[in-house]
């Protein structure tokens, strides 16, 4: 019996192909397959570029958000991507991250535990570790600094409180607010998160700097210990 030959991309219509498809239709025309098979390149001599993106995509349940939580290694399991391919793929959803972390000016101010969640969520979603990281505002409780202090493991970070002191006074900064994540999606603060608020709220009212709020994200929920009414200032 004979078998047909697969057809490699170069083989398809023009219109077909993603690049060209791109070039003449548009990005947002692509399906998501076909714009992973862009940064894929080329196949091999079983299967197009298209068909492991596919396979890629199959094994992330076709679920972008959960692709963006693949590890290099993780996407090299599929058989066809090799490093290269890999990385290609880990810095377009870096990119991706980055973008969504990156806030237009007038974002810039936090009023809300909202709006301190939408600036920090994306540096916290999709990792698979806990990190901590730091907001600094001005009187206008404009953020004019971020930094992330530290990160740890599935569970836990280690949160350095000098360090987390030198930062704010750098920055010169009259209020700040603190925010980790909890890889596991439970958003409700352990005794440790409660302990290091409480901690770092005391060292900082020494200088006469307020700690707003220290937010937990979970996925795309969040706990904001101010709503809570978890933070105790003193008058």
């Amino acid at each position: 019996m004979e078998t047909e030959k697969k057809k490699s991309i170069k083989d398809w219509a023009v219109d077909d192909r993603p690049r060209e498809k791109m070039l003449t239709k548009g990005s947002d025309t692509l399906s998501n397959a076909e714009l992973l098979a862009i940064l894929i390149g080329s196949g091999t001599s079983k299967k197009s570029a298209l068909d492991l993106a596919r396979e890629l995509l199959e094994t992330a349940n076709n679920s972008l958000k959960k692709l963006s939580r693949f590890s290099v290694h993780r996407i090299q399991k599929i058989s066809g991507i090799g490093p290269a391919k890999a990385v290609a793929i880990e810095a377009a959803l870096e990119l991706s991250r980055r973008r969504a972390a990156e806030p237009n000016e007038e974002e810039n101010f936090v009023k809300t535990s909202n709006d301190a969640f939408r600036f920090i969520q994306p540096f916290l979603r999709d990792k698979q570790h806990e990190e901590f990281h730091l907001i600094c505002l001005n009187q206008r409780n404009k953020i004019v600094s971020h930094f992330r202090v530290s990160d740890g493991g599935i569970s836990s970070t280690n949160v350095d409180i000098r360090k987390i002191m030198k930062l704010i006074l750098d920055a010169v900064a009259v209020s700040i607010i603190i925010a980790h994540n909890h890889p596991s999606g439970n958003r409700e603060p352990s005794e440790n998160d409660i302990s290091i608020t409480k901690r770092i709220a005391e060292a900082v009212a020494v200088f006469d700097i307020k700690l707003l709020d220290h937010i937990i994200v979970a996925d795309d929920s969040y706990t904001s210990f101010s709503d809570e009414g978890l933070l105790k200032h003193k008058s």
